[in-house]
C-alpha cells in the first residue's frame, strides 16, 4: 500500500492519478494495458471511488480511453502524437504571448515577473513539484492576458492534456535552470510590451519543453530494450 496524503489540496484520486500517469508516461504500464480497479484500489488501500475517478481524470487527458468489454485501457501515445501536442501548444501560447505583451495590466506583468523569481529559487533547490505548480500558474497568467475567451479556453484544455508531459519533464534540476532561463527570455519580452519577442520566446520554450520529453521517452525505451535482451540472454 502506498502512502496517500492525508489532507491539503490534492485528493485521493488526484494523488492516484498522478502516480498512474507517470507510470504510463514511463513506459511502466504499456499500451493496451487494462487498468484493474480492484487491484489499484488495493495497492493504494482505498476503495474502489477514488480509483474510477483517477481512471476519469486519465481518459480526460488522452493517457487512457474506455472499451467496450474491457474497461479502461491505456492508450497508444507515440512520440508523433507528443510531437503534435506540443507543437500546437507552441502556437496556441506564442499567440497568447504576442497578445499578453501589450494587453497585461500592469499588476498583471508585475505578477509574472514576481512568479518567475519564485520559480528561480525552487530551481536552485531542485524543488520540480513547487516548481510545476507556479510554472502552471506563470503559463495561465500569459493565457489570461489575452483577453480572448475562446483563445484561453483552447489554450487550457490542451494544456491539461500535456500537463503530465510537461510536468514529467520537469523532474530534472538541470531542465528546471534552462526552463527558468527560457522564462527569463518571457518575462523580458513581456514587460518590453515587444508582441514578436514574446511570440518567439513562447515557441522555443514549448519546443524546447517537447525535446525533453522526447529525449527522455527515447532513452527509456532503449533501457527498456536493453534490459529486454540481458533478460534472454
Amino acid at each position: 500500500m502506498l502512502d496517500l496524503p492525508a489532507s491539503g489540496k490534492k485528493s485521493r484520486s488526484e494523488f492516484i492519478a498522478e502516480q498512474l500517469e507517470e507510470a504510463v508516461i514511463k513506459g511502466a504500464i504499456p499500451a493496451g494495458s487494462r487498468f484493474d480497479e480492484t487491484s489499484i484500489a488495493a495497492q493504494f488501500g482505498v476503495s474502489r471511488t477514488p480509483v474510477r475517478e483517477a481512471l476519469h481524470i486519465l481518459c480526460g487527458r488522452g493517457l487512457a480511453e474506455r472499451e467496450p468489454y474491457k474497461g479502461v485501457v491505456v492508450t497508444q501515445i507515440s512520440a508523433q502524437r507528443i510531437d503534435e501536442m506540443f507543437e500546437a501548444m507552441a502556437e496556441l501560447e506564442a499567440t497568447c504571448g504576442r497578445l499578453s505583451s501589450h494587453r497585461m495590466t500592469m499588476s498583471e506583468r508585475a505578477a509574472l515577473e514576481s512568479m518567475h523569481r519564485e520559480m528561480n529559487a525552487l530551481a536552485e533547490e531542485g524543488d520540480c513539484v513547487g516548481y510545476n505548480e507556479i510554472n502552471t500558474r506563470f503559463h495561465d497568467l500569459l493565457f489570461q492576458g489575452s483577453r480572448n475567451s475562446d483563445l484561453i479556453a483552447a489554450a487550457q484544455t490542451l494544456r491539461l492534456k500535456l500537463a503530465p508531459f510537461r510536468k514529467y519533464q520537469l523532474k530534472d534540476k538541470g531542465r528546471l535552470k534552462r526552463s527558468c532561463n527560457e522564462h527569463q527570455q518571457i518575462v523580458d519580452a513581456i514587460l518590453d510590451q515587444s508582441p514578436k519577442a514574446a511570440e518567439n520566446a513562447l515557441r522555443r520554450h514549448l519546443v524546447s519543453a517537447a525535446q525533453e520529453v522526447l529525449l527522455k521517452r527515447q532513452r527509456q525505451e532503449d533501457e527498456v530494450a536493453k534490459a529486454t535482451v540481458l533478460d534472454k540472454v
